[in-house]
Order: C-alpha cells, then structure tokens, then sequence
C-alpha cells in the first residue's frame, strides 16, 4: 500500500473518530437536566414566565441549531462534490446568476426573521402584561445599596440595610428577604429612591430597571415554595455589590404569619416616597 493511501485512510478515520465523539458528546448533553431546561439557572414552573422565556429560548437554539445543520451540510456537499478532481486544471464553471437560488436565498431568511419576531413578540406580550386583580401587591423601591418592600395589601413593609459582605458566612440571612405566597399572582410595582437601579432574580428569567421618578411592573404567577436569590443588575455605586436581597415563596399560611410578625415589630404602613434622596422628585404622570 503507498503511503499516499495510507495518508488518506488515516485521514478518513480520524474524521469519523472526531464525527462519533462530537455526535457521542451532543448526545449526552441533550439527555443530561441541565440541557432540558435550555442551559438556564432555573427549572419549569418557578413561575408562569420562566416557562414562556424558556420555551422561547430553547425554541430559538432548535430553530437556529436545524439552520446552522443545513448549512453546514450544504457547505460539506459542495467542498466534496465540487473539489478538484485529479487531472483537472482550472476553475470549476462559474455561475454568475441562478434565480431559483436567488429566490430562496431571499425567501427563506424572511421567513425565518418574520417568524422569529412573532413567538419573541407573543412572549414578550405574555410576560410584559399585567394582572387585572393581583392576590399579592409588592411595591420595591431600591436605594444605594439595598432594598424596602412594601406589601400594600397587608399594609406593612420591610426595610433593607447593606449587606456588609466581609467573606463572614451567615450574611444571606440578614439580607432583605421578598415573602411572596406559593401559586399566586403577584405584581410588584419596582421603583428607585435615588440613581437607576435593576431588580434581578436570576431563577425566574426576568430582570427590570427602577428608575427614579417612574414605576415599572413585573407581574407573574409563582410556582412551588422555594428559595432564590436576588441583586441589583445596574451599576449603581461604590457597593453595587453588596445590593443583595432573598426572596422566599412559601405557603399561604406562612405568608400570613410574616405579615402579621412584621405588624408585630412595628411595620406598619408603607415606606413611600417621602423617604427618597430628593423627596421632591415625584413619579412622573
């Protein structure tokens, strides 16, 4: 055998050997937990929205991932199929127009583009709107460098200090902690005391500016109990981040009982503008 064939056959294997691992590798990713939630810091039904902003996302990698196969594919065919052949010399033949392929190669982009937009702008509505008679009304006001929660309907409220993050363990419990009751809807109407700020839990996959002098909603349907976490998305200071808070979704009971320790201590009311930087500085109508 000359070492020409023997160079080839090497080749042939080590392509088919690179082919099984990647196909192996692609495999055991789309069976591991990780991959059925799209790669994404959270699992189906923490709230109503992660499960349209997941199955957006994952939507989105299958529909790129089935285009990005069929390009590869026809980029693969055409390097072998119009390779150079051995005894030929020049240039393949050139083609300068071909209207069929100049019909697909507008028509199909369009298509994908036209509907990419319509399942980001469906979800983006469903996510975006708002409920006509929330069970639960939060009012989140977030301040240099911490957060107050308002809960309107129990008419008592929590008042955040500094984490003071000094790498001591123990501090996650004295963070401003969000109690929201399990299976419920809830709106939270998020403002800022002072300079921009971003209310962020990485679990339920959303994330929205507090502007001073504007209210901006967030409104969802909460899952299961559970514990997540949650921060400030903005740079907003010297100890952006220490601007840390918990939020906790428990029971109904659990909920009712943190209302009333928090009247109890004496949180009655509401912690409303009045205690802004700039106290003048009203929400604009």
């Amino acid at each position: 055998m000359s070492s020409q064939k023997r160079t080839g056959s090497s080749r042939t294997k080590g392509i088919v050997a690179i082919g099984a691992t990647a196909a192996a590798t692609l495999l055991l990713t789309g069976c591991s937990d990780t991959a059925k939630v799209g790669f994404l810091p959270t699992k189906r039904g923490t709230t109503d929205n992660v499960d349209t902003i997941m199955d957006l996302w994952i939507g989105s990698w299958i529909a790129a991932l089935a285009v990005g196969l069929v390009t590869w594919g026809l980029m693969l065919w055409c390097i072998i199929a119009y390779r150079r052949r051995k005894g030929e010399t020049g240039y393949p033949r050139q083609l300068g127009y071909h209207l069929p392929l100049e019909i697909m190669y507008t028509v199909i982009p369009i298509v994908l583009i036209v509907s990419l937009f319509a399942f980001s702008d469906k979800a983006e509505r469903s996510v975006d709107s708002r409920w006509d008679d929330p069970g639960v009304t939060v009012e989140v006001y977030g301040k240099q460098w911490a957060w107050d929660f308002n809960y309107l309907d129990s008419d008592t409220y929590t008042s955040g200090t500094q984490a003071g993050l000094d790498g001591q363990p123990g501090k996650e419990d004295k963070l401003p902690t969000l109690y929201l009751p399990e299976n419920t809807q809830v709106e939270l109407q998020l403002k800022s005391r002072d300079v921009n700020h971003s209310f962020w839990v990485p679990a339920f996959l959303q994330k929205i500016d507090t502007i001073p002098g504007q209210t901006n909603y967030m409104d969802f349907k909460t899952g299961g109990p559970g514990d997540y976490q949650g921060k400030c998305a903005e740079l907003c200071g010297e100890y952006h981040s220490e601007m840390l808070f918990n939020v906790k979704v428990v029971s109904q009971a659990e909920y009712d009982q943190h209302m009333q320790d928090l009247k109890d201590q004496g949180n009655n009311g509401r912690l409303g503008d009045e205690y802004n930087r700039n106290p003048n500085m009203n929400e604009s109508k």
